[in-house]
């Protein structure tokens, strides 16, 4: 894979939403699943990101041009051509589809919907600060597609485990987009910080961090899961924290950023293998 394609195709958060999903995909079937529906998960998984991901930079290769953070993107600068990048679109989506018929009619009935959020999130800064909540929104799908996966029927815990997610990824987003303020304001886009404001946005990504953490608390109970987790949803806690009081200290860098939320993804999924494991007799 050349690097331009990997850029166009492998976003950073990539990292977080599929220690995410294995995490999800533990708690789910207890590990307790074919290689083939994990095959299936996971294309599914990564093919509604790509797909997103491409249409994104698609649809926003204009603005990308006037920011300095996007204004090397490979559709941006040529290196690859808006043809390919369509051809990406549509052969995820494809994919998408492919792997959601294979693993359940549940799944394949709520695609459509999976991929249209996924993909009209790109058009909605133009007109509201909403899509930093939409972007979590569609991180939040993640547990939800795994659960319907999984088990094919909605369950309580699967809920639970979305609107973790869509809380967390609502406090990510709020923050990555505090890199592009003054760009949005340049180019007349729409962002919570924006309209909020830098002062108060950083609370507000706080708050969002905290309601998340007590739903990833209320699904570990509903998941039934071992109080090796809860040591690992402090240490989340502790990750949340640290990125919130270097975003105040203007210390936070965005590499740091997703550095944190890669750790607390990682710690997610740690939680998860310990949580399941059977704690010895006393």
């Amino acid at each position: 894979m050349t690097n331009e394609l990997r850029r166009l195709l492998v976003p950073q958060a990539l990292g977080l939403n599929l220690f995410l999903a294995l995490g999800f995909l533990g708690g789910a079937s207890r590990w307790n699943l074919s290689l083939w529906t994990l095959f299936l998960i996971l294309l599914a998984f990564v093919s509604a990101r790509n797909a997103g991901h491409a249409f994104n930079q698609i649809v926003d290769r204009g603005y990308d041009a006037l920011n300095p953070r996007t204004r090397e993107r490979p559709l941006v600068t040529g290196e690859l051509s808006l043809r390919w990048a369509y051809f990406i679109v549509l052969g995820s989506a494809a994919l998408l589809f492919v792997a959601a018929a294979l693993l359940n009619l549940l799944v394949l009935a709520l695609a459509p919907v999976a991929l249209a959020i996924s993909l009209s999130y790109s058009y909605t800064k133009r007109f509201t600060a909403w899509t930093t909540v939409l972007l979590g929104l569609v991180e939040s799908m993640v547990p939800v597609g795994v659960y319907l996966a999984v088990q094919d029927a909605w369950t309580w815990t699967a809920v639970v485990a979305g609107l973790a997610v869509l809380f967390f990824g609502t406090g990510f987003e709020t923050i990555h987009s505090l890199s592009d303020l003054d760009s949005d304001r340049e180019l007349g886009l729409h962002s919570i910080p924006r309209f909020l404001g830098k002062k108060d946005a950083i609370p507000f990504a706080a708050g969002m961090f905290g309601i998340s953490l007590i739903f990833f608390g209320f699904y570990a109970r509903l998941a039934s899961l071992g109080p090796l987790f809860l040591l690992c949803l402090v240490g989340m806690g502790f990750v949340a924290l640290w990125e919130v009081s270097s975003l105040r200290r203007s210390t936070l860098t965005l590499r740091g950023a997703f550095s944190a939320n890669f750790a607390f993804g990682a710690l997610f999924l740690l939680g998860i293998v310990l949580g399941l494991l059977p704690l010895p007799a006393l």
